[in-house]
């Protein structure tokens, strides 16, 4: 995120909650220029495909994969019933095995928190595992104002922090991105952030997976300081968890003094024993692997083993609002495992740069609206064809569908509460008024006739007047029929 110009930042007094929204157009302006992309369509649709059709086959290995499922989406309910206690409990875990908890109400909060404790080791410069809540939370920008670099070390998340980009995808960040556009970054960009990419760089996998493999070794060994996100914490031990498929997050785990880890309130686990459900889920649905190459654990800092300081920040930011919603808090128990990403029609076709926040496809169009409100975002509960696909992937049963209807309806809600009635409001008021009087509903329906005559062509009607254009600009829209229901009733079988 570093670079990116962001109008809507963690400090800015019109962003009432305190999170990162990147300031993209809304979702039907950003996703028709997105669909007109033929390179970005063909880049998603083979990436999708080829993580779904993974998915599907390791998933499948598990005769025991829905009981899974029940049982995750089971435990995330009952830890949400009872956040405040669980990370009460994981702040004295922590405590006790030598660890720091900060607790921070909003993007701000944390971002002054992180400042405050790298500015204290008297380093200016950071790497990074990758982390949805800092991204969220807008902290690389945060940092550089303070004048402390942040360096990312996941490979996709490298490719766009080089490139200048955002990313869209939560597994794949770059997954926008094909091999050539990767290597013309690198060729352009590693030289000004450390170890220049090789003259000779070709676009295949492992030549552009070692330039970024000896870019970032001399940050490794050089880092005094880290900053991670975390997949899960269990309250009754204080151990964090973070999974990832490089071993970028294990050099940045072991190796620096200081770690700091910033983490959404709601990654907490009741205990370590429920790590057994979700470290079989979260691998198959996310990368379509049986289990994680690298899966880090820590209990606070060891002595002479991993770093001598750790942090963890928890963060709010919208969270404990949204477990008001008893229809909206399901999402909070989303692992970040992008499963519904990838079987989403929509975001196949639009990415995630459309979906304007750093939480795409459908679990950003529920997930966002929570977290910033639904006037902030209130096109992205309708980016979905409410086809359920993602509630199927979901490793942990949120409904998805159901979801995105109830925040439908919140939007509906907030623009009738507007100064000035919309388009929406006032045909329903119309509507109504019309089909509460059966003189009216009559006089109506013969003023369609008339009109339908005008309009139709072939029994199709061309352009409906006025904001009805929209609907019969994409879809076919029959002609009323020439005599009304009432009319033959009447001199049919009316008395004669």
């Amino acid at each position: 995120m570093s670079g990116t110009v962001n109008p809507n930042n963690p400090n800015n007094p019109n962003n009432p909650n305190n999170v990162v929204w990147l300031g993209s157009p809304a979702f039907p302006v950003a996703a028709k220029e997105a669909v007109a992309d033929s390179r970005l369509r063909a880049n998603l649709r083979k990436a999708t495909g080829t993580i779904r059709d993974k998915r599907l086959a390791v998933s499948a290995e598990l005769d025991d994969w829905e009981q899974l499922r029940t049982a995750a989406a089971a435990i995330k309910r009952a830890t949400l019933r009872h956040l405040d206690q669980h990370l009460l409990r994981l702040e004295a875990s922590v405590t006790a095995a030598g660890g720091i908890v900060h607790w921070a109400a909003d993007a701000a909060e944390a971002n002054r928190i992180v400042t405050d404790l790298i500015q204290a080791t008297g380093e200016s410069e950071v790497v990074k595992v990758k982390s949805m809540a800092t991204q969220e939370i807008g902290l690389n920008d945060a940092l550089a104002g303070a004048g402390i670099r942040a360096y990312e070390t996941d490979l996709a998340e490298l490719i766009v922090q080089l490139g200048d980009d955002r990313p869209s995808h939560i597994l794949v960040p770059a997954i926008h991105k094909g091999r050539a556009e990767i290597r013309e970054i690198f060729q352009d960009a590693m030289g000004r952030w450390g170890k220049p990419a090789p003259d000779d760089l070709t676009d295949e996998p492992d030549d552009l997976a070692e330039a970024a493999r000896l870019h970032l070794r001399e940050r490794f060994l050089r880092a005094k300081v880290a900053v991670s996100g975390a997949n899960f914490a269990a309250a009754d031990t204080g151990t964090v968890v973070i999974v990832e498929s490089e071993g970028n997050g294990r050099m940045c785990l072991t190796l620096p003094e200081t770690l700091i880890t910033v983490m959404g309130i709601e990654k907490v686990l009741p205990s370590f024993a429920d790590l057994e459900v979700f470290l079989q889920l979260l691998p198959r649905s996310s990368t379509g692997e049986r289990m994680n190459p690298y899966t880090s654990m820590w209990t606070g800092p060891t002595e002479d083993d991993g770093p001598r300081a750790f942090h963890l920040v928890l963060l709010d930011n919208g969270r404990t609002a949204t477990l008001k919603d008893t229809v909206g808090r399901q999402t909070l128990g989303c692992i970040r495992c992008s499963a519904c990403l990838n079987v989403c029609p929509v975001y196949e076709r639009t990415g995630g740069h459309a979906y304007g926040s750093v939480y795409p496809g459908p679990i950003g169009a529920v997930l966002t609206p929570q977290l910033v409100g639904v006037e902030q975002a209130a096109t992205l509960p309708y980016a979905s064809t409410l086809c359920g696909a993602c509630y199927d992937a979901c490793p942990v049963k949120i409904d998805i569908p159901e979801v995105l209807v109830h925040l439908r309806a919140r939007t509906v809600d907030v623009k009738r509460r507007g100064p000035v009635p919309t388009p929406e409001a006032l045909m329903m008021k119309a509507a109504g008024a019309i089909l509460s009087s059966p003189r009216r509903l009559g006089m109506a329906q013969r003023a369609a006739v008339l009109g339908g005559r005008l309009l139709a062509r072939r029994g199709i009607l061309r352009r409906l007047p006025g904001p009805l254009a929209r609907w019969s600009d994409t879809r076919d829209t029959p002609a009323p029929p020439r005599e009304t229901f009432r009319a033959w009733w009447r001199h049919e079988r009316s008395p004669r």
